[in-house]
């Protein structure tokens, strides 16, 4: 299954992206979610809260799910 995030920004941060996909419950999170779970942007290993994410960037977290930032 392939979820769509939308954006009205340029990009948002990997730790925002979490809390926007509903995968963390806050921002605060993020740290212990990415130490966790294998995180891939675009079939690259990320584990960056601070990784920007832009339209069309593809997030996989095996387990959980495909995301596309529109």
């Amino acid at each position: 299954m392939n979820n769509q995030i939308k954006i009205d920004t340029e990009y948002i941060t990997l730790g925002q992206f979490l809390k926007l996909a509903d995968i963390i419950q806050s921002g605060g999170m993020a740290k212990w979610f990415l130490s966790e779970h294998e995180v891939f942007v675009n079939g690259e290993q990320d584990q960056r809260r601070g990784r920007k994410l832009r339209s069309g960037d593809k997030i996989e977290i095996p387990s959980i799910g495909t995301f596309t930032v529109l």
